[in-house]
């Protein structure tokens, strides 16, 4: 049977307690002290038995934080990777190049740290850049893979990915605070981007990092209707886009950082 951790620090704390109790009043009685000798020795026995027990409190609370960070930290690598075996089946089916989602999640976390976020936020980042199109796997092949330009009609059904990746992500808890990618990766600088429309700094500090990528990722690699562009035409078309589509901080920062965010993004380079 598990005993659960909070009745297992409940037991050690009580018995440790009795065991004092009962161990330092027979010691002080034993020794047939006069009444301010044993008056002062029991304030001197409570103040070690506040500091020891103090002690021993957050030594067995520390142990049980410890484990359950363990495996709090186990469950969410068990989570990663199975949303990376989704991922990669979904760049399949999308015919996108080889390692695209893997690609830009690298990318994005890594321009992520340098723009400053780390821990819970950081994490956040990975997750929405892991799952940016989740909400593609709503809509047809014959949109998804179609080799020539989209109708407007067909363009207006596409847009919709991005207000279902948002639906999707809100249904599991742990990927609500992901969802800013997702639901935000299309809306542009100068406000005429999608589902929202929003501009500058109202869209979210995740979207604009990740945007920055996502078209460097696309420009650069072949998709079903294009071919790659010459890196020189990739570069000046992030130049030309800072302050337009993409935020110029950023874009201004990704160049800064360009040689290494490229070497993680191919994989060539470890990010720490």
């Amino acid at each position: 049977m598990t005993v659960k951790p909070q009745f297992r620090i409940v037991a050690i704390y009580v018995s440790v307690a009795l065991l004092w109790v009962l161990f330092s009043d027979h010691l002080l009685f034993s020794l047939n002290l006069d009444e301010p000798t044993l008056s002062t020795l029991n304030s001197i026995k409570g103040s070690l038995y506040v500091l020891v027990t103090g002690a021993l409190l957050y030594w067995l609370i520390g142990r049980d934080v410890r484990r359950m960070d363990r495996l709090n930290h186990l469950l969410l690598r068990g989570n990663e990777q199975s949303l990376r075996a989704l991922v990669s089946a979904m760049d399949v089916r999308h015919k996108e190049t080889r390692d695209h989602s893997e690609r830009v999640m690298r990318m994005t976390v890594a321009l992520a740290r340098r723009v400053g976020l780390e821990g819970d936020p950081l994490r956040h980042v990975r997750f929405g850049a892991l799952l940016h199109d989740i909400g593609k796997l709503a809509l047809p092949d014959a949109i998804l893979i179609k080799p020539g330009p989209l109708t407007p009609d067909e363009m207006t059904l596409m847009r919709t990915h991005t207000v279902l990746g948002r639906d999707l992500l809100m249904r599991t808890a742990f990927l609500r605070p992901a969802v800013d990618i997702p639901y935000a990766h299309h809306e542009r600088w100068d406000g005429t981007g999608y589902p929202r429309g929003l501009r500058g700094e109202d869209i979210p500090l995740a979207a604009r990092i990740f945007s920055v990528v996502d078209v460097w990722d696309a420009l650069s690699f072949p998709r079903v209707y294009k071919s790659a562009w010459p890196e020189p035409e990739v570069i000046d078309y992030l130049r030309n886009a800072a302050g337009g589509q993409l935020d110029p901080g950023i874009v201004a920062l990704f160049l800064e950082h360009y040689d290494e965010l490229k070497a993680i993004g191919l994989g060539t380079v470890a990010e720490d």
